[in-house]
């Protein structure tokens, strides 16, 4: 259902995924954009806490729809595909459609130290 609206998106989750490693990523979204993929159903706009870590996700039934069609993009595109099987992330969708994007990979200098 939202496929096509989150591949509309990917190249700017792509450039903000690598950029969230120095702090937490937000990326204001067309409100119209979700609306119309949703055609006129009525369906859960917002999620959060939607962690991806090295690639796979604790997949919860729960997730909207909107929440697995964005794993979907994430999983089939090859350079996001790259970075989450070396990092972790976690994605969350507020009502303002505003997506934030956070790396919460534990460097290496942290698990030392």
């Amino acid at each position: 259902m939202f496929l096509h609206t989150w591949r509309k998106y990917l190249p700017v989750i792509i450039l903000l995924m690598k950029r969230s490693g120095k702090s937490e990523q937000v990326l204001n979204m067309n409100q119209t954009d979700f609306e119309r993929a949703a055609g006129g159903k009525k369906a859960k706009l917002t999620f959060s806490n939607l962690k991806l870590d090295n690639g796979r996700t604790n997949y919860d039934s729960n997730y909207s729809p909107l929440a697995k069609d964005l794993i979907a993009v994430l999983q089939e595109n090859e350079q996001t595909g790259a970075m989450m099987r070396q990092k972790q992330f976690e994605f969350s969708l507020n009502s303002s459609f505003q997506l934030t994007i956070r790396n919460t990979t534990v460097s290496e200098e942290k698990v030392v130290g």
